[in-house]
């Protein structure tokens, strides 16, 4: 079928060319005109549509021409991309086998091809920094300077990054012929900005990041917590605290992480009231035993307020050694070291452990009572070893078995239930 229809063309070509040779030579064409080209002396008459045949056959002639010259050029030329290509493709497979200088070579090699220069040269570099030559990185960064500045950017922050230099690679991100930022870019910059100490305009890049999809939705979520956390750790006053508090989404700021870390930030402004109110709402709307824990531990006044809270608790909570833990540190701060030992004794049997057992000790050095104070101290040591405690010399079976007992625990509607 194929050579039937290539018989099919010939046929229809070489009529077309009798009609058109035919045509050609009918005297009527003169009077569309005529071409005269005079040359040694001499004058060549045709008409005008032989003249435009003419000239086509003779570009068509030199094309054909400069086509058989310029073809060995061409064949060099498409034999040294086949070549770069090549050496390329072996370069970065030796790069992902460890093949250190192998890879480095041929990938220098494969950079004098114009085309796959920059993406070479940005792997050899890579090459050169598991080999550990400095000079070799500056020069491959020196040279994709002038190619690719968006890829040195990119490569010289990360080197920052590695160099733990934040702030230089901030600086090699943020020039305005950069912008905007790839996406790869845009979490250097937001991992530079948090590792600088400034974790607000870091969270500010979170939609950019969110809109080009840089991390997976799991990713993006802990990177949303960690910068949170960080900016709350980084106000410098009572008012930065509050507006960064409120501009985290809600479902955020009800995590007991975010809680204690808003807390303890304004503890140490000295902005007690924040801070405790938010521990005892958040208490308050879910128990979680670290928030306990740091309400006893907080370096702020109000004790009598403060155990009101924890003792109003104990009435639903009474197997939480959170609770019982604050309970006796808020008792020995008010000076009722009898009460809190009790309390602490109880959050020892509920499974405290060695916080527990640091506080008791320090109260009984506070007493005078050194010898229990050590043997405190030394099961608060066991206890982080993994190591069951040994048992105080003054608590006899009675007092054991008083601390294990546990207020009885009622439900919203009063009836008694099992604890926990």
């Amino acid at each position: 079928m194929k050579a039937f229809r290539s018989l099919l063309v010939v046929l229809l070509v070489a009529a077309l060319g009798i009609l058109g040779a035919q045509w050609l030579g009918q005297e009527s064409l003169r009077d569309l005109g005529e071409v005269v080209v005079r040359a040694g002396g001499n004058d060549y008459i045709a008409t005008l549509p032989q003249a435009v045949l003419a000239l086509l056959i003779a570009s068509l002639l030199l094309w054909l021409s400069w086509t058989l010259l310029s073809a060995p050029f061409r064949f060099w030329a498409r034999y040294r991309r086949r070549q770069g290509r090549a050496r390329l493709i072996d370069g970065l497979q030796a790069l992902e086998r460890g093949q250190w200088q192998r890879a480095e070579k041929l990938l220098h090699s494969a950079a004098s091809d114009p085309a796959v220069r920059p993406t070479a040269l940005a792997a050899a570099l890579r090459a050169a920094e598991a080999r550990g030559d400095g000079a070799a990185v500056g020069r491959c960064l020196q040279q994709l300077e002038s190619l690719d500045a968006s890829l040195h950017a990119l490569l010289s922050a990360e080197r920052w990054l590695r160099q733990d230099k934040p702030q230089q690679a901030i600086d090699a991100l943020d020039p305005p012929a950069l912008q905007p930022l790839p996406p790869r870019g845009l979490w250097l910059r937001t991992d530079a900005l948090a590792l600088a100490g400034r974790a607000e305009e870091a969270y500010g890049q979170l939609g950019a990041l969110r809109q080009q999809q840089v991390l997976p939705a799991d990713g993006l979520a802990a990177l949303e917590t960690r910068l949170a956390l960080q900016m709350l750790d980084e106000a410098g006053d009572v008012n930065a605290l509050a507006a960064r508090w409120e501009s985290l989404p809600k479902a955020l700021r009800t995590t007991p992480a975010a809680v204690s870390r808003y807390a303890v930030r304004a503890a140490a402004l000295n902005w007690t009231d924040a801070a405790l109110h938010s521990l005892e709402q958040a208490l308050d709307a879910r128990w979680d035993e670290s928030l306990i824990a740091l309400y006893g531990e907080l370096p702020v006044d109000k004790l009598d307020s403060r155990r009101a809270s924890a003792q109003r608790w104990l009435q639903a909570q009474g197997a939480s050694p959170g609770l019982l833990l604050t309970l006796g540190r808020l008792a020995g701060g008010q000076g009722q070291w009898l009460q809190a030992e009790e309390f602490l004794h109880r959050a020892l049997a509920q499974g405290a452990g060695a916080p527990a057992w640091d506080v008791l000790g320090e109260g009984f050095a506070a007493q005078g009572e050194d010898a229990l104070a050590r043997q405190c101290l030394v099961n608060a040591l066991r206890q982080r070893r993994g190591e069951p405690p040994l048992s105080l010399e003054r608590r006899d079976l009675r007092q054991q078995i008083r601390d294990q007992a546990v207020a009885e625990e009622r439900d919203a509607h009063g009836f008694p239930r099992l604890p926990g």
